[in-house]
């Protein structure tokens, strides 16, 4: 090899390349880290009503560690992303010495149970809210589903001037939904939205201006529904949920069938009222 002039030269380009690199590499990393580079200034945008100037400041502090070169963007982002109403963070350099962090806000929506709250994503976060918010309850996966079907059922409801406190979907995938009248809504498995569309608009018609609200509401009969109201004279009994083959005997309410179109109130024999439970519970 020592006889190969060509070979050698190549060599000595090569490590000479190599040591100027270095020389490079090593020039700029002590550049960067010369105090001539100061992060002087955290700028913070979004929409913020929860994120406060405290918590800024106390992350500014904690992770904001090196100059305007050397700061960890990543570790920076992630500190943020761990206040509790923040859903998204962007953080980017603006030169010569500022630092932009971008925070997108959760907007919530309901109460999960009394574990979490519910965004207009259909995402889960734990933040504290003070906020008269409805309450979801729900299998854990299914909470996008319940927020989706919320606002449908929300607007379902308000040409009644009605609004939802409480949504719960059953291990069963059946509905039921509460309004701030204290009215109880049944609604099943299937044909959900049909099933309370039908009955707002036989309630705008027969029940807005009776006395006293209605408590329960069950739409999972396949010829019409029906309804509880104590103390009111047109007061009708639910089925029973829990057992499919006993009606009841003894109640303070009468027991009525409704038709589809809300037009006509005939008194239950109790071997119908059998028959209706046989079907709902197929429903």
């Amino acid at each position: 090899m020592w006889d190969k002039p060509n070979i050698l030269n190549w060599i000595a380009n090569a490590l000479f390349a190599i040591a100027f690199l270095l020389f490079l590499y090593g020039t700029l990393f002590e550049v960067v880290h010369l105090p001539i580079f100061p992060l002087n200034e955290v700028r913070v945008e979004g929409e913020l009503h929860h994120v406060t100037r405290e918590q800024v400041k106390m992350i500014s502090s904690r992770y904001l560690q090196g100059n305007f070169f050397t700061v960890n963007l990543v570790k920076t982002r992630q500190a943020f992303e761990k206040l509790p109403w923040a859903r998204n963070v962007s953080v980017r350099r603006r030169w010569p010495n500022r630092l932009e962090v971008v925070i997108e806000e959760h907007q919530e929506l309901a109460r999960w149970g009394n574990i979490a709250l519910v965004n207009t994503h259909g995402e889960l976060f734990h933040g504290a809210s003070d906020s008269d918010l409805p309450v979801f309850y729900g299998p854990g996966d299914g909470v996008k589903e319940v927020a989706e079907h919320y606002g449908s059922f929300s607007n379902l409801i308000l040409p009644v001037k009605m609004n939802l406190t409480e949504v719960t979907l059953t291990p069963r995938r059946s509905w039921q939904v509460t309004t701030n009248t204290g009215m109880v809504i049944s609604l099943g498995r299937e044909e959900m939205d049909k099933r309370l569309e039908r009955f707002v608009k036989v309630y705008s018609k027969t029940y807005a201006g009776m006395k006293g609200n209605l408590s329960y509401v069950d739409l999972r009969y396949p010829s019409g529904f029906a309804v509880r109201s104590p103390m009111a004279l047109a007061a009708l009994k639910p089925v029973s949920v829990a057992s499919e083959s006993k009606v009841p005997n003894t109640t303070k309410a009468k027991d009525v069938a409704i038709k589809k179109d809300g037009s006509k109130k005939v008194p239950l024999k109790k071997e119908q009222l059998k028959k209706d439970v046989l079907k709902k519970a197929k429903a």
